[in-house]
């Protein structure tokens, strides 16, 4: 496949303008390789988010978050790691090309990490079952592909890259109490600390999305009883637990977006399926963060109060 040089403007931009300056460029890499762009807006919300939450990988200097290694940009075998030259990275086997046309294949440049990422997927095919593949075998981990494929599946259906907004899961009509719990003490089933934040309300109160995500997991466990699993843009697992019954229709694999109803109030939990009534009804929420290699429970709290704060000003 050829790439053809498109000049691009500098991104020297607003911060308010990187939706726009990120679409520009998953449409450039769209037109030339024929893949859709919510395959690049997909991989690249990824690594973004992963780079984020890890001290191994540098940090995001430009306005796409794709981290290609020294090893995998110049070639296994080449020898300088830090080759910029697109035909002896050519020769070695690496992923490194000029996306811009200045002659220099930079894994720091935008536009050269993501034409080179581009040229990568479109090896494989641009259907997305081969798209699946090569994701496959470029991360070799069934989770990734799975978070990446999630991604795609919100970025088509909304058909934009402006979905980090949040609620919070309880109606402000509604009566409710919490305060932070994460960490605290939990006996039953062995000593183990509590991963969320409980939100006190009466049986049957209403409990929505607090984010857009993919219904990751629905059905009953020992511990949270019946409980769904919203996985976000971020790479967040959003953790729903002790409720009291489902929404209609909803099935692992629905997309959400915040405020919509998933569930409601209950007590469920501590025992075989359908046990119920063994502490106070409230909404047990957690909030799961994956790295790229593992997943950890991270204070839902703060995010709780902001969201509540941002609900009550936009009443106002």
């Amino acid at each position: 496949m050829v790439f053809l040089f498109i000049p691009f403007q500098s991104f020297a931009a607003a911060p308010n303008d990187l939706y726009d300056q990120r679409m520009e460029l998953y449409k450039k890499a769209e037109a030339i390789s024929l893949i859709p762009w919510y395959y690049f807006a997909a991989v690249d919300q990824y690594e973004r988010s992963i780079r984020q939450a890890r001290r191994d990988l540098p940090k995001p200097t430009g306005i796409i978050g794709i981290y290609i290694p020294p090893e995998r940009w110049a070639g296994p075998l080449n020898q300088n790691k830090e080759d910029q030259n697109p035909f002896t990275i050519s020769q070695f086997g690496g992923m490194g090309i000029d996306g811009n046309g200045d002659g220099i294949a930079d894994r720091t440049n935008d536009e050269d990490v993501l034409f080179a990422f581009a040229r990568f997927l479109r090896s494989y095919g641009t259907d997305h079952t081969h798209i699946k593949m090569a994701l496959w075998d470029y991360y070799e981990r069934s989770k990734t592909v799975d978070i990446i494929l999630g991604k795609v599946k919100l970025y088509k259906h909304f058909g934009t890259l402006q979905l980090d907004q949040y609620a919070f899961p309880i109606p402000r009509r509604f009566e409710y109490s919490y305060r932070s719990t994460w960490g605290d003490a939990r006996g039953w089933g062995g000593r183990r600390i509590h991963e969320g934040t409980d939100i006190f309300a009466h049986y049957g109160t209403p409990v929505r999305s607090t984010c857009y995500g993919i219904v990751e997991l629905k059905g009953w466990n020992k511990y949270g009883g019946w409980r769904i699993g919203i996985r976000d843009i971020n790479n967040t697992y959003h953790y729903f637990a002790h409720l009291n019954g489902f929404a209609n229709g909803l099935e692992e694999g629905t997309i959400v977006e915040p405020g919509m109803l998933i569930g409601s109030v209950g007590s469920s939990g501590y025992g075989p399926p359908g046990t119920s009534g063994k502490f106070p009804p409230h909404l047990h929420y957690g909030m799961y963060k994956d790295n790229g290699y593992t997943e950890w429970s991270f204070d839902p709290y703060p995010y709780l109060k902001q969201w509540e704060r941002q609900e009550r000003m936009r009443k106002r």
